[in-house]
Parts: structure tokens; sequence; C-alpha cells
């Protein structure tokens, strides 16, 4: 059944998409096929047999796109092996203590059976895009506080729970 994993993200500079390639690295390591796509760019999630979700968090919400996939695919979502991540964090918080998803990103947890979610520190740094994005720059918020050793981490429990998977069906 864990032949194909589509990792895809929403994300608004780059950041998130940085730490879902990061993931589908790990994947890929382990032997696992896997595409890693913007979610706005996944036109049929069905051929994938196991799904990651990343978010990017902004203002307390998950990325637009990130949200979008999953209710245009809840159904289809329900019936796979699911992970979700949302980075965001601007501080080391991510790294220190666990962090819960939010509100909307727990009901959808929740609601599809997703095997886990992990919240990763975020990166916004000179150049990012949107007002409130500089106000945060502005005002010496900015960094980059992705934990990849945290990632790669949280990956490779990814691809043991899917190898694991697809060695107790052969």
């Amino acid at each position: 059944m864990t032949d194909t994993v589509l990792v895809t993200y929403g994300t608004t500079n780059g950041s998130t998409a940085q730490i879902a390639e990061a993931v589908a690295d790990v994947l890929r390591k382990d032997g696992l096929t896997v595409e890693a796509l913007p979610a706005r760019s996944v036109t049929n999630a069905a051929r994938y047999d196991a799904v990651v979700v990343g978010g990017g968090l902004y203002a307390g919400r998950w990325h637009k796109d990130a949200r979008r996939f999953v209710r245009r695919n809840r159904v289809l979502l329900a019936e796979r092996p699911v992970w979700f991540f949302s980075s965001g964090p601007l501080d080391a918080s991510a790294s220190e203590r666990d962090i819960p998803p939010v509100r909307g990103v727990q009901r959808a947890v929740n609601r599809l059976g997703v095997r886990d979610h992990v919240t990763f520190g975020g990166r916004l740094e000179e150049g990012a895009k949107g007002r409130v994005a500089g106000m945060i720059l502005r005002s010496g918020k900015g960094g980059d506080f992705r934990d990849f050793g945290a990632i790669e981490a949280w990956a490779k429990g990814v691809a043991d729970a899917l190898t694991h998977a697809r060695e107790e069906r052969v």
C-alpha cells in the first residue's frame, strides 16, 4: 500500500517548501518513491498511497493552500496514512517543546485520523513577501529557526512507519 508518497505543502516565502523537501529526501533514502509538490499544484492525490501535508503558520492559521488541499481531498486522506507538519514559530520554542497544532489543523487531525503532527520552527528573512512579514522583520524578530536535525528525525519516523507497513504486506 505504501509505494508512492506525496509530500505537499503550502508556503509563501519558501521555508515550508524547504522543510517538505528535507522530509521527502529522508523518505527517498529509505527506499520510498516520493513526490514533493506545492499543495496548489496537486491535481490527483488519488495516485498516492500515503501523504504528508505541511503548512506554514500565518496569524494562527495554516497556509491557505494546505487548508484547501486537505479540504478538497478529505475523503481520500481519511483512507490513507497521513502525517501533518506545521512551520512557523519565529523563535526557538519549537525546538524546546512540543507545540500542538493550531485549532483548524487539530480538527483535521481528529477528523482524518492523521498519524502525527509536529510543529517546526520557521524562517523569515529579508525579502519576505507580505506587509506583516515586513513588520516582523522591521521589529527584529526574523531569522531562521528551523532545526533540520529534528525535521529529519521526524521524517525518519514517518519512513519507518511506511516501510514497516510495506514489509507487512509482502
